[in-house]
């Protein structure tokens, strides 16, 4: 990601344009000779930056300086380099031509956190583990179908950005006010010409087409969309970090720790759950990042203005190192996260009588009981032996008290056959073989080449 927002990749970006320019037009028919294209070739990734630097330093213009940086090491071809076009040509389609490698790389690095995931959820699929609605215990569900939730948040984001790819288009040859007015004059006036133009240089470029319309730059909506989507990773990533967080005060998971890790500097037996923090902390920036798009689409004024240059090389740049370096920890955390199963089970079967109570219910009810009166007699229990655990701090005796009631038709024995977790865990177990065979495996088919890991630096 670095490599892509770098200035190298850049600028040797800058000179692609400026060759596939070169070749549209001749190819058109302006007089432009083999000997000049294959000058600009030659020197395409070899920039003098020093000539460049030091021009600017005297025409503060960057896009002009290395204009003459290039016709430097190409003298015959420097009378025809960035003919007819302005700044945004070499600017703004860079931009775009950033953004779409740099979502790449995302989509790479969010299908291995799917690939880890998948794993994992196939892997607990049958494990019975509290749920919680309100994050108050709720019926049960598995660990594995846990990870299909934080999957599906991030096949949701995998889906949007291949739509804001699918829709990404180049800025083109549009001119100073978007007009093309420079390129009619040109090509004399002749509008197929000018209209071929944009297509060749989309064809050499990797894309299929240019924006219909546009002033000086491309909408800065564009940004903005792109901007989104990544926010939606940060925001998937919260919610896995949150989570994991949670469980892990929970003593249920653990993310990777490492056998000399320290986790607190005054407290020895402290695990902190610093790598899900660090998502946390990295997701919030993203998500706060989103507005500064969204505030310069909303300031270009007619044509273009100049006032989104600065915002607009931070926050996209940042917004996509931000969201690989989320990636990055997700990726980490995914691949070792330990499981105590059996903290997981003591936690259900602390909770699990009262679950059971509506099952105990209606087998009492099919034996004659009274509904009503039953529901009656239960939830008093209940609240009694809930009372016990908090106030008394006394176990759950919940179907002791149950059992005991001659009002219940069902022997303990019969009550505690109730009491296994597999019971209450619905199609958890299908919906993480469906999901990850149906939804997530042709995304990580797509996506997944070889394996990418993940190494922090603390």
């Amino acid at each position: 990601m670095q490599k892509v927002f770098s200035q190298n990749f850049k600028f040797r970006t800058w000179r692609r344009l400026w060759i596939a320019l070169a070749k549209a037009e001749k190819k058109l028919g302006l007089d432009i000779t083999d000997e000049q294209i294959a000058e600009l070739e030659a020197n395409a990734d070899n920039i003098n930056y020093e000539v460049a630097e030091e021009r600017e330093k005297q025409v503060r213009h960057d896009v002009m300086s290395h204009v003459y940086a290039y016709g430097v090491q190409c003298p015959k071809a420097e009378p025809i380099i960035h003919l007819g076009a302005t700044s945004c040509y070499v600017g703004d389609n860079t931009d775009v031509i950033i953004m779409r490698e740099a979502s790449e790389i995302v989509l790479k690095k969010a299908a291995q956190v799917l690939k880890n995931l998948s794993d994992f959820a196939v892997k607990y699929k049958d494990m019975p583990c509290l749920a919680y609605t309100h994050l108050q215990p709720a019926q049960l569900t598995t660990v594995g179908k846990r990870a299909t939730l934080w999957m599906y948040e991030l096949v949701q984001d995998v889906e949007n950005l291949e739509y804001q790819l699918k829709n990404l288009k180049l800025l083109g040859s549009k001119g100073t006010t978007g007009t093309q007015a420079s390129f009619m004059e040109l090509f004399g006036g002749d509008e197929q010409k000018v209209k071929r133009l944009e297509e060749l240089i989309a064809e050499e470029m990797g894309f299929d087409s240019c924006v219909p319309v546009s002033g000086q730059t491309y909408s800065r909506k564009v940004d903005f969309y792109i901007l989104s989507a990544l926010a939606g990773f940060a925001q998937s990533a919260y919610k896995f970090s949150n989570d994991m967080r949670l469980l892990q005060s929970f003593e249920e998971l653990e993310e990777p720790f490492e056998k000399s890790q320290i986790g607190s500097s005054a407290m020895p037996y402290k695990r902190n759950p610093m790598r899900s923090e660090r998502i946390s902390s990295l997701a919030r920036y993203v998500i706060a990042d989103l507005q500064n798009p969204a505030m310069t689409a909303g300031t270009q004024w007619f044509e273009r203005t100049l006032d989104d240059s600065a915002n607009k090389r931070i926050s996209v740049a940042e917004a996509f190192l931000a969201v690989d370096a989320i990636l990055n920890i997700y990726i980490n955390v995914t691949s070792g996260i330990v499981v105590y199963d059996r903290v997981i089970n003591r936690r259900v079967m602390e909770k699990l009588p009262f679950m059971a109570t509506e099952n105990i219910m209606m087998e009492s009810v099919k034996r004659g009981g009274d509904r009503q009166e039953l529901h009656e007699i239960i939830r008093v229990y209940s609240h009694e032996a809930a009372a016990n655990v908090k106030l008394n701090g006394g176990q759950n005796d919940l179907i002791d008290r149950i059992a005991a009631d001659e009002r219940i038709p069902l022997s303990k024995e019969e009550i505690l056959k109730e009491l296994s977790p597999e019971k209450y865990t619905g199609r958890a177990a299908s919906q993480v073989e469906e999901f990850v065979s149906d939804v997530a495996k042709p995304i990580i088919e797509r996506y997944y080449s070889e394996p990418i890991k993940a190494e922090l630096n603390v």
